[in-house]
């Protein structure tokens, strides 16, 4: 018997009408980098290995490289990634700022 799944629908949170300070703009950015490093530590501890071309039964994949060498529209996807969860914790009433330093 064939297992029958339901349909997802993601509701993710409305952010649009957040706005990000400066701040946490420059933050977005290192919280993209790490989204990255965190992927790319994870695939290699899996096997996977840089190749020029994806391929999953050989665990070759072209965005094993430094956050830097990535292509724009790979950094873009990190970088909306870190831009709404940080707009969605400032949407939740939650605050961000740096400590100050004594």
């Amino acid at each position: 018997m064939k297992e029958t799944r339901r349909e997802y629908i993601p509701e993710p949170v409305d952010v649009s009408d957040i706005s990000l300070e400066s701040q946490l703009m420059e933050l977005s950015e290192v919280l993209a980098k790490n989204v990255h490093d965190t992927w790319s530590a994870r695939r290699i501890s899996e096997g996977w290995r840089y190749g020029e071309k994806r391929d999953d039964d050989k665990k070759l994949h072209p965005e094993l490289v430094p956050y830097s060498e990535l292509p724009e529209s790979e950094k873009e996807y990190d970088r909306l990634t870190a831009m709404n969860t940080l707009r969605l914790i400032v949407k939740l009433g939650y605050t961000i700022s740096l400590k100050e330093e004594k």
